[in-house]
């Protein structure tokens, strides 16, 4: 995926080096809410980027616990909500993260670590699920929202 992105870069350098810098931060933060509308889809689906389902949740003794269970959650719901989901975009960058506290939460399911699930219980490992990252689609997003604004641009100019 990174020679993707790399190409795609090197790709893009020339003709974004040809934009004023308030068009390049319009395009930066338009490619950066469509990124975050495609990360947001893949979650709901509960998909990895390379299509792969999510590992399941294990099990939890709920022997001791009085009142409804919700078992058929779907993980990271609050997650993928914009105010966790943010996106900063400016001429140089594109950012589509987690901050503060999700952030913890979100880097331990995507790269598989261990954590607390609270004050005081031990360490539990947790299966990788990549909340964030690229898929073909994506790269192919980025390719065509770029070049519809470059040619959008142009057409202006003429």
């Amino acid at each position: 995926m990174t020679n993707r992105l790399e190409a795609l870069e090197d790709w893009a350098a020339g003709l974004l080096g040809q934009l004023e810098p308030a068009s390049r931060n319009k395009l930066a933060r338009s490619i950066g809410q469509e990124l975050r509308r495609s990360q947001q889809q893949r979650i709901i689906a509960q998909q990895n980027p390379d299509g792969s389902k999510y590992a399941p949740r294990k099990q939890r003794n709920l022997r001791g616990k009085q009142g409804r269970v919700k078992r058929k959650l779907k993980m990271f719901q609050k997650l993928r909500t914009a105010s966790f989901l943010k996106v900063q975009g400016d001429g140089n960058a594109i950012r589509v993260g987690f901050t503060g506290r999700v952030a913890r939460i979100a880097r331990v399911h995507q790269y598989g670590l261990q954590d607390r699930p609270e004050r005081g219980a031990p360490n539990v490992s947790y299966d990788r699920r990549e909340i964030l990252g690229f898929t073909e689609s994506d790269f192919d997003l980025i390719r065509d929202l770029l070049l519809k604004h470059l040619t959008s641009s142009n057409e202006r100019d003429t």
